[in-house]
C-alpha cells in the first residue's frame, strides 16, 4: 500500500485524538491496552519456543519464526479492521481512535512532565521515583543531572520509536504497518536483550526492530533540530552534532534523535550510566556541552511539542497536495 491522502488523513486524526485524549486511566483501567494484548501474545509465543533446554541454534531458530507469527498476525488484524471500517466516517473515526491509542505523545508529555513536577515538589529523591517510570537505569545511583539527563534522553528516544516511528508505519501501510510496528517495538523490548536467556531467541526481534526504526530515527532528529530555536538553540549546531555523535550511540537509531536533543539544548547526554543489570561506559553525545539541569526537562518538553506539532503540519500538508 503506498501512501495515499486518505492514509494521511488518518494520521492527521489519529495524532490529534492522542494529542487530545492520550490513554485515559478510566479506560485502561477498565479494558487491556492493545500493547497489553500483545505483549500477552509475545510471552506466550516466548514460553513455548525458549525453552533453556534447546541449543543457541534452535532458540535464535525460535525466535525467527516468533516474529514471523507476531508480525503476520498483527497485519492481518490491522489489515481486518482497516477493512471493516473503511466504509463511512464513523469506521474512519474508530479507526483513528484505534490509531490513536498507539501513538504515545500525551502519556510520553506526561510522564516526563511527572519527573520535573517531581523535583520541584519533592525534591531529588520524589524525581529519581518518578525517572524510575521511564527509564531503565539505577535511580538511586541518580544526582540530580543524571534525573535530568535520563528524562531528556528517554524524551528524544520515545519521540522516535514512540510517535515518529508508529506514524511513519502508519502513513505508510495504514492500521497493519502501524499495529505490526507496535508488535516489534514491544518484541523488542520484551525479548530484545542481550542477556543470557534472550540473547538468541531475541536476535530477530532487535535486529528487525533497528530495521523498521531506521528511517523514523533520522526523521525524528531532523524534526528535533529544526524546531531547536523554540529553546534558543541552533538549527546548524543541532544538525552538525546530530550528524557527528549519532553513530557513538550503542543503538544504531537512538542516537539521532538523542544527540539533536543534545545539540538543541547544549548539553551533554548519554555518557557512562548504570543499570540493574550493570553500569554502561558510554561516550557523551555532544561531550563539551554543559551538565543538564532541572530546567533542561522542561526545555526539552517544549522542543517535544513543537516537533509534534511540526510532524502533524507536515502530513497535513501532505494530506492536502496528495
Amino acid at each position: 500500500m503506498l501512501v495515499h491522502g486518505d492514509a494521511l488523513l488518518l494520521v492527521v486524526a489519529a495524532l490529534l485524538l492522542d494529542a487530545v485524549i492520550g490513554d485515559p486511566d478510566w479506560l485502561w483501567r477498565r479494558a487491556p491496552h492493545p500493547v497489553v494484548w500483545i505483549g500477552n501474545g509475545i510471552g506466550r509465543l516466548e514460553r513455548r519456543l525458549n525453552p533453556e533446554s534447546w541449543s543457541r541454534r534452535q532458540r535464535k531458530l525460535a525466535g525467527v519464526i516468533t516474529v514471523i507469527v507476531l508480525v503476520s498476525f498483527a497485519m492481518l488484524v490491522g489489515g481486518v479492521l482497516a477493512d471493516l471500517l473503511n466504509d463511512n466516517w464513523i469506521g474512519f473515526a474508530i479507526e483513528a481512535l484505534i490509531a490513536s491509542t498507539l501513538i504515545a505523545q500525551r502519556s510520553l508529555y506526561q510522564h516526563v512532565a511527572r519527573v520535573r513536577r517531581a523535583f520541584t515538589e519533592g525534591g531529588l529523591p520524589a524525581a529519581r521515583q518518578a525517572v524510575a517510570m521511564i527509564v531503565g537505569r539505577d535511580p538511586e545511583r541518580l544526582d540530580e543531572a543524571g534525573v535530568a539527563r535520563a528524562a531528556i534522553e528517554s524524551t528524544a528516544e520515545n519521540f522516535s520509536d514512540g510517535i515518529v516511528a508508529p506514524v511513519f508505519w502508519l502513513a505508510l501501510l495504514g492500521l497493519p504497518g502501524l499495529i505490526a510496528y507496535k508488535a516489534i517495538n514491544t518484541a523488542d523490548s520484551m525479548i530484545g536483550h542481550r542477556s543470557t536467556l534472550y540473547i538468541d531467541f531475541g536476535w530477530a526481534a532487535a535486529r528487525l526492530d533497528d530495521l523498521v526504526n531506521l528511517i523514523p530515527a533520522r526523521l525524528s532528529g531532523l524534526l528535533v533540530a529544526i524546531v531547536a530555536p523554540i529553546v534558543r538553540g541552533s538549527i546548524v549546531a543541532s544538525l552538525r552534532i546530530m550528524m557527528r555523535d549519532a553513530s557513538r550511540h550503542r543503538s544504531p537509531n537512538a542516537g539521532w534523535p538523542e544527540s539533536a536533543m543534545a545539540g538543541a539544548l547544549g548539553i551533554a547526554i548519554a555518557g557512562p550510566r548504570v543499570y540493574a543489570e550493570g553500569a554502561v561506559n558510554d561516550p557523551y553525545l555532544n561531550a563539551e556541552g554543559r551538565a543538564a539541569a532541572l530546567d533542561d526537562i522542561g526545555r526539552a518538553l517544549r522542543v517535544f511539542v513543537t516537533a509534534c506539532v511540526l510532524q502533524a503540519a507536515i502530513y497535513a500538508a501532505l494530506a492536502l497536495l496528495l
